[in-house]
Formats: structure tokens, C-alpha cells, sequence
């Protein structure tokens, strides 16, 4: 590997990683709250660190395909790493266990959280709303640079990435086949930035005129467009009370966990594309079709015939089907019937090429599909039966990178599940924090739920859990081949 143009590029990132935390040093100085120190000190270390590496290391940056996987897997560690100082500096969370969960939670988009408790965090007696404004901003702000990856973000605004960027790209970008919209990868990501910040500009002046304020509207904003989850208020959205804000952040949640190439079509006039796209109909239909169910159940359970029921139904199913995992109801006082829609979800995810996490509709679509010509190739033995999404034919290699990702993840759903077991966790909340960690969702069931959260969980799980964040925000492969013996070899 080019270790010295890995180095490079990774230098770079620190460097603009700590430079960004300046954002939230802005929002402390203007709330004079206390934390102001401890993120310029975290600015300071991140620059003094990765500014010198940068230097030394400058000059053309060469990348194969080897480089991009592993820079892909070592820049999300390392901006976990890094982005877990202000939270350890300003002694918000001292324990670096913790404070590398909530940044790993953070940046991978999951939303899990380890603030909430009072007796394992004393100093927080108002859980997440005694947080000062510039840490409450840094970890919105970690989930909007997460959300559609450090690494196209890179590509965006540094030239130094030049001839590896298609690498990167290839590794990072959520999907089965990464869409390239303009030929040169750079291109591409500047044009999926451009349509990410302007959806977001939208939705944050939609929520600011909803009655939010400017730091809540930017902040839920932030958490929304990532799909990440995280809020500025301990009751998540329900804390507001307001119908328009829910049906703001379920409608900007959905487009969230679209495919954005089609939101850069749609915006030069082919809004017929969204409707034309098999996966954008499955997923529209899968949004029905789960409301319903949950809100059926609900009303069969005895509660009246009313919008509020229906309201959380609806939010419920777009925030864990896009894996947001905002809330507006505690979900765990629900039938079985309802908690279980929604863990089958939690593995769902949204259309590939969004910031949603899970396995994809994609996939889902291409397994359901793969089931149905099995079973027809048994009529019929010598049939030749191609597959479709929509009029696009999926060749056998993307069948077969299909079967095997689904079959890594349940594998490593049902072995975490079974470690966590070992370590105390009761069944439901085990796999509860297991499909919530590797789907990027964040609140899952039982002591995970969504009134509840992680902190009371040993450190060895949070350390794993922490590294399922990382498998399922980089589509598992990109992690899984550095493992392999022969990756390393020459």
C-alpha cells in the first residue's frame, strides 16, 4: 500500500476535522456556556497533530484499489477518535469508552447514545438538555458530515485525493452499484454535496418558521438529513409537541433515505424518475405498508380512532425504516405485534445511494426476487430467468455480493446477539442493540428502547457494538477485507 499517501489524506482529514470544531466554539462563545475551552484545546490537538503529518507527507497522492479500502475503514476510525475529544476534554463524558461510542454513534449516523443516565453521568442531571450548545452542536454536526460520508466529503473540497477518488468512492458510497451521475468521481461527490446542503437549507428554515428555534431547527436538521437521530432534547421530537414539526421531519426523513441521484435528477426537471425507480416505489409501498400494520394494531389494542395514533404510527415506521431513530412515542409500550414490524425494519434500511443505514432496499428487493426464480427455476429447470429492478437487469455478480453480504449480516447480528446474551443483556435487548447498532438506527428494544439508552451496558460491549457501527455504515465488505490474509499480502 501507499502508506505515505494514506497518511496523507488521513492527516488531511484531522486537520479539517479540528478546524470544524471551531463551528462549535462559535456556538459555546455565543452562549457563554463553559465547554468553549475544551473544544478549542480539541481544535488545537487535531491540528497540531495532523497539520505537521500533512506537511511532511504533501505531494501526488497515488491510491489503488487496496489504499481506498483500507483509508476508507481508517479515516472513519480515526475521525471517531478525534471527534470523541470535545466530549472527553470538555469532562461532558470523561470515560474514553464512552466518549468514543457517542463519537463512533455520531459519525457512523447511528444515534446511539450513552447520555441520559444520572447515576453513570452525575454531572448531567437533566440528560441530554444539560448539555452545553457547542457540544449539543458538535454531535448534530458529526452526524451531517457522516451522513453522506467523510470521504465523498473529502473528495468535494480537497483536490488532494485526485486519481484514488474513484476508489474511495467505489468503497464508500451505500449500495449495491454506486451511481455515477457526472464521469470524474470528484464531480459527483460536489454534486451529491450541493443537493444534500440544499435539502437541508430547506428543511432547516421549514422548521425554524415552524416555531424551533435557529440552534434546534440546524441541530434536528443536521440529525434528519443523516439519518443519525440524534436530538437536542431528551424526548427526541416529541419533545415539541407540534404536528407540523413531525410531518416536516417525516417527510424530510424519507427523502433522506432516497436514492439522491434521483433528487439530482428531480431537480433538473426529471421528476418522473422517482416513479420510474423500482426501489423508490418498493420503499414508498414498504412506508404504507408498515403504517398501517402498526397503526392497526394500535387501534385493535384499544386506543381511540385518532390522528395522534396514526401521526406516530407514520413517524415511527419512516424513522426506523430510513434508521433516523427519532422519536415521538415510547414504542416499547406497544403490542409484540408492533415492536416486532419495526425490528423486521430496523433491518430493511433505505434506498442505496442515501444516508440511510441497514441492508438496503436494494438488497431486500433483490433477495425476494432471487427467492421467487429459485422457486420457478424448479417448474421450470432449464429456464433461462433474468432478474430486474425496475427495467435494470441485475447480473449474477451482484446477486452473489448480495447473498454473501446478507449472509455476513445476519451472521454477525446473531453472534453479537448471542455474545451480548453472555454478558447479561436479556434476549429482546440484545438483539434490540444488535439490529440498532449494525443498521445505524440507534434506539432499539428492551433496555435499549427508545426511553432508554446505552450506557449501562459493560465496556466490552460498547466497544463492540461500537465496531458493528462501523460495519454497517461501510456496507461491512470495506471492513471485513482488511481482515483477510490476503489483503496484507504482497
Amino acid at each position: 500500500m501507499h502508506v505515505r499517501s494514506i497518511l496523507n489524506v488521513l492527516s488531511a482529514i484531522v486537520t479539517l476535522l479540528g478546524l470544524s470544531m471551531l463551528l462549535a466554539a462559535a456556538w459555546s462563545f455565543y452562549y457563554q456556556d463553559n465547554d468553549l475551552e475544551g473544544i478549542l484545546i480539541s481544535t488545537l490537538v487535531c491540528v497540531t497533530l495532523g497539520l505537521p503529518v500533512w506537511f511532511l507527507t504533501r505531494g501526488r497522492v497515488r491510491l489503488n484499489i487496496k489504499d481506498g479500502f483500507a483509508l476508507v475503514t481508517f479515516v472513519w476510525l480515526a475521525v471517531a477518535a478525534f471527534g470523541s475529544l470535545p466530549f472527553m476534554i470538555t469532562g461532558v463524558i470523561p470515560n474514553f469508552t464512552d466518549a468514543f461510542f457517542e463519537s463512533m454513534s455520531g459519525v457512523t449516523t447511528t444515534g446511539a447514545t450513552i447520555i441520559g443516565n444520572p447515576l453513570t453521568l452525575p454531572h448531567l442531571t437533566n440528560g441530554i438538555e444539560s448539555l452545553p450548545h457547542g457540544i449539543l452542536f458538535w454531535r448534530s454536526f458529526i452526524q451531517w458530515i457522516g451522513g453522506m460520508g467523510i470521504i465523498v466529503f473529502s473528495i468535494a473540497i480537497l483536490p488532494l485525493l485526485g486519481v484514488g477518488g474513484v476508489q474511495l468512492f467505489k468503497a464508500e458510497v451505500p449500495g449495491l452499484v454506486p451511481d455515477k451521475i457526472k464521469p470524474r468521481v470528484q464531480e459527483t461527490a460536489k454534486v451529491l454535496w450541493l443537493v444534500y446542503f440544499g435539502i437541508s437549507l430547506v428543511e432547516m428554515l421549514l422548521l425554524y418558521f415552524g416555531g424551533l428555534s435557529f440552534f434546534d431547527s440546524m441541530c434536528h436538521t443536521f440529525t434528519t438529513m443523516a439519518t443519525g437521530g440524534f436530538s437536542t432534547k431528551n424526548a427526541s421530537i416529541g419533545a415539541f409537541s407540534s404536528a407540523y414539526i413531525e410531518y416536516i421531519i417525516i417527510i424530510f426523513m424519507f427523502l433522506a433515505g432516497v436514492n439522491f441521484s434521483l433528487h439530482w435528477r428531480a431537480i433538473n426537471g426529471n421528476m418522473r424518475g422517482y416513479f420510474r425507480n423500482g426501489e423508490f416505489k418498493f420503499y414508498g409501498g414498504a412506508v404504507i405498508f408498515f403504517t398501517i400494520l402498526i397503526w392497526s394494531s394500535i387501534l385493535l389494542n384499544g386506543e381511540g380512532f385518532n390522528h395522534k395514533s396514526f401521526r406516530d404510527s407514520l413517524f415511527q415506521t419512516v424513522s426506523i425504516l430510513t434508521t433516523t431513530g427519532f422519536g415521538t412515542v415510547d414504542y416499547a409500550l406497544w403490542v409484540p405485534f408492533a415492536q416486532l414490524l419495526l425490528l423486521i425494519m430496523m433491518f430493511f434500511g433505505g434506498s442505496a445511494g442515501s444516508t440511510s443505514g441497514g441492508m438496503k432496499i436494494a438488497r431486500v428487493m433483490v433477495i425476494i426476487k432471487y427467492s421467487i426464480s429459485e422457486t420457478r427455476r424448479l417448474l421450470h429447470p432449464r429456464a433461462i430467468i433474468p432478474m430486474r429492478i425496475g427495467k435494470q437487469l441485475i447480473d449474477d455478480d451482484v446477486i452473489r455480493n448480495t447473498l454473501g453480504f446478507v449472509l455476513f449480516y445476519i451472521s454477525i447480528f446473531v453472534t453479537v446477539s448471542i455474545i451480548l446474551t453472555a454478558m447479561g443483556l436479556d434476549l429482546v435487548s440484545a438483539f434490540g442493540a444488535t439490529a440498532a447498532s449494525i443498521g445505524n438506527i440507534g434506539p432499539g428494544l428492551g433496555s435499549v428502547g427508545p426511553t432508554e439508552n446505552y450506557a449501562h451496558l459493560p465496556a466490552l460491549a460498547k466497544w463492540l457494538l461500537s465496531f458493528c457501527m462501523l460495519l454497517g455504515r461501510l456496507e461491512i465488505f470495506t471492513v471485513i477485507v482488511l481482515l483477510s490474509r490476503t489483503f496484507w499480502k504482497r
